[in-house]
This record gives structure tokens, C-alpha cells and sequence, in this order.
């Protein structure tokens, strides 16, 4: 078919070309974990650039995520709730602005079959993510939910997923980790057994955020990436099958694979993030805070009133 002697492909292709040329470029930081997967599908489904984002989503560790974003490479990002506290206290300026998810069972520690409690690690060698990530600062909740501090093991710097993989292989006493690396431990009794998790601690909460400045500037963008993060979610309802495939693609896992990490999480949607920040948020900011200081990892507490924005959630 042809419309005016075009042909009706090239047609379609310059109606979607035009508005692209007017989309809000946006480069967002994130890592493999399984609670930022919906970034990802609304990048792949479509959903960002329908919202008016042209969006490229970076892979970049935790513990240089912002460094990423005080060069400028990127302008906004994932993270843990607690992590956005050291940002801000260490000259980081970011602002969050929605709730991503809430880990049930998706983050923890594994340890030998013959550890029966954590204060059984004592002088023993733990792997997890350097200083100022979410392994670390779990490793430090559990250590002083059980009477312990960092300063009682060893702590060797490892990523999640080599953490988990050195622990299966032999190396080192226990491991802080999360899904999809947690399963691969699951699978693996004879190496191991997760110990604890944020079941039993409940304690590891995603939040999205950027710099003031794109804040500021791009009121727009930002409220249409807070819709589309919703709109993601919503997708994952209507559409598990297809969702967990985008999904699970990105971290090579098949959807089903997929499906069974996310199991132990809950992807978080307007009204859960409206309860949210109504009060969770604000006490478990107080107490992060609180121990992200006792270990050493700010100098002072940032007024953690500043550091969120909830105006797009609305």
C-alpha cells in the first residue's frame, strides 16, 4: 500500500521518527538486580519512548554508580534507600523520587552448613560489596541485629554475583548477596545455606532518583518517568509470561528463571509508594542513617528531608 506515493513503511517510520527527535535524553544507572528489572522493560516495551524519554540505561556497579553521576554520565539512578544517604553525605547530590521495590527474601547472607547463627562468623571471612553499597551495609544490619559489628569479620570486597559464585566454588565463610546470585546458592545446598535473608530482616528497599539539576530542569521527564516505572509495573500484571522474558533477557536467565527470583520481591506501584513515603520511608531513613554513621561510612547524617522529592508520585 502506498499513501501519496510513499510507501506506507517509510511513512510509519518518519511518524515515529518525528516525535523521537523532541524526546528528553536520559542516561539512568542501574545493576542486575532483579527489583530494577521493570527499568529495563519499559526501555525494551516502549514505554519510555511513548512517555517522550529517549532513555539508555547503563550497567555500572553500586560502589561507583556516583561517580557515574557526579562526572555527568549519567543523570539519574537505582538504588538501595540507605545508599542515597551516603551519596548526599559525601557530596553526591541526589534527590529520590519513587519506590522501585521492597526485597522479600531477595537479598541475604550465605554461609558453610556448618554455621548454625551469625555470631558464629566471628573471625571468620565474609565476602561482600565494598563500603557504601547495599551487601555491605546488610552485612553490617544483620552483624548488629545479632550483637555484632563489621569489625568482628573479616570482609572481603566482592560484587554479588562473584561473591556467590566464590562461595560455591569454596572460597571464603559466608557471602552477602541477592537474586539472581541468592538462587544460584539455593541450587547448591552442598556448598552452602542462606542463613538469613531481609524475610528475617527486612531491611533492603529500592528507590529511583536523580541529580537536583535534571530534576529541576526537566520537571516534565521526570513525571514521565515516574509514570512509566508505574505503567512497567502495571505490565508485569497484565502480562507476566511476556514481562518476565524482556526481563529475565537482560540478565541472560529465561523467563522462568526470571519469574523465580522475583518471587522474593515486590515491585512497588503508586499507591504502595504513596504509603510508603508516608511513613516507612522516613524511620527506616532515621535508623540507616543512624548506622551508616556507628560504622564509619558517613562523618555526618545529610537532612534527610532534602534528599526526596515526592511531588511526581502523586
Amino acid at each position: 500500500m502506498k499513501l501519496l506515493g510513499i510507501p506506507a513503511v517509510a511513512m510509519l517510520a518518519a511518524l515515529v521518527a518525528t516525535p523521537a527527535a523532541a524526546q528528553t535524553k536520559v542516561t539512568i544507572a542501574i545493576s542486575g538486580w532483579t527489583g530494577f528489572a521493570p527499568l529495563t522493560l519499559a526501555k525494551e516495551a516502549g514505554i519510555f519512548a511513548k512517555n517522550g524519554l529517549d532513555v539508555t540505561i547503563k550497567k555500572v556497579p553500586q560502589a561507583s554508580r556516583h561517580l557515574a553521576i557526579a562526572s555527568g554520565d549519567v543523570q539519574c539512578a537505582a538504588t538501595t534507600v540507605e545508599t542515597w544517604i551516603v551519596w548526599n553525605a559525601n557530596g553526591v547530590a541526589t534527590t529520590q523520587l519513587f519506590q522501585l521495590d521492597k526485597s522479600y527474601g531477595a537479598d541475604g547472607m550465605v554461609v558453610r552448613s556448618g554455621t548454625a547463627a551469625i555470631k558464629d562468623l566471628k573471625g571468620k571471612t565474609v565476602a561482600a560489596s565494598a563500603p557504601g553499597t547495599a551487601p555491605y551495609f546488610t552485612l553490617a544490619w544483620f552483624l548488629k541485629k545479632n550483637g555484632m559489628s563489621v569489625k568482628d569479620v573479616t570482609v572481603v570486597n566482592m560484587d554479588p554475583g562473584p561473591a556467590a559464585q566464590a562461595f560455591i566454588a569454596g572460597q571464603n565463610d559466608a557471602a552477602m548477596t541477592y537474586e539472581p546470585y541468592l538462587s544460584a546458592v539455593r541450587e547448591k545446598p552442598e556448598a552452602g545455606k542462606i542463613i538469613a535473608t531481609t524475610l528475617d530482616y527486612p531491611m533492603i528497599m529500592d528507590t529511583f532518583g536523580c541529580t537536583p539539576k535534571f530534576i529541576a530542569d526537566n520537571e516534565a521527564a521526570v513525571k514521565a518517568l515516574t509514570k512509566s516505572y508505574f505503567e512497567a509495573v502495571d505490565m508485569i500484571k497484565a502480562d507476566q509470561a511476556k514481562s518476565y522474558e524482556i526481563m529475565g533477557a537482560d540478565v541472560k536467565q529465561t523467563g522462568e528463571a526470571f519469574g523465580k527470583s522475583a518471587a522474593y520481591l515486590r515491585w512497588q506501584g503508586q499507591e504502595e509508594n504513596k504509603k510508603f513515603f508516608a511513613g516507612d520511608f522516613q524511620a527506616f531513613s532515621k535508623e540507616a542513617a543512624a548506622l551508616l554513621l556507628e560504622i564509619g561510612i558517613i562523618k555526618e547524617i545529610p537532612d534527610l528531608t532534602k534528599i526526596v522529592d515526592t511531588r511526581f508520585i502523586q
